[in-house]
C-alpha cells in the first residue's frame, strides 16, 4: 500500500513543478515526472507477490499469474511519452529561438 502512496506523492511533486515553475524546460521535466509516476502505478497494478509469468502448461497445478496487460500498456505509454517529450522540447527550443528566454512571463506576445 505504501508504494501506491509513493506513486501518488511522485505525481504530486510533478504537479507542483508544473504549477509553480516558469521555465519551460522545468515544466517539461515536471510533466515527465508525473508521467513516470503513472507508469509505476500501472506496473504495480499488475504485480502479484509470488506470481509467475502467465504461461499455462497442461497438467500443471494452479498458480498465481502476473497480469501482463498493464505491463504492455506501460511499454506503449513509454513510447508515446517519449514522442510527447521530444515534441515539447522541440517547441521549447523554438520558443527560445524566438524570445531568447525560457521564462514564460517574458513571452508576452505569443502570436503566430
Amino acid at each position: 500500500m505504501t508504494v501506491y502512496a509513493l506513486c501518488f506523492i511522485l505525481f504530486l511533486v510533478g504537479l507542483y513543478g508544473v504549477i509553480t515553475q516558469r521555465n519551460v524546460v522545468k515544466i517539461v521535466i515536471a510533466l515527465t515526472i508525473m508521467e513516470i509516476s503513472i507508469f509505476l502505478f500501472l506496473a504495480l497494478v499488475g504485480y502479484i507477490r509470488g506470481g509467475v509469468a502467465p504461461i499455462v502448461v497442461s497438467g500443471q497445478e494452479l498458480q498465481y499469474y502476473v497480469d501482463p496487460l498493464p505491463q504492455a500498456m506501460v511499454l506503449t505509454a513509454i513510447v508515446i511519452g517519449l514522442a510527447t517529450n521530444a515534441l515539447l522540447l522541440s517547441m521549447a527550443i523554438r520558443l527560445y529561438r524566438k524570445y531568447r528566454t525560457f521564462d514564460i512571463r517574458k513571452m508576452t506576445s505569443l502570436k503566430g
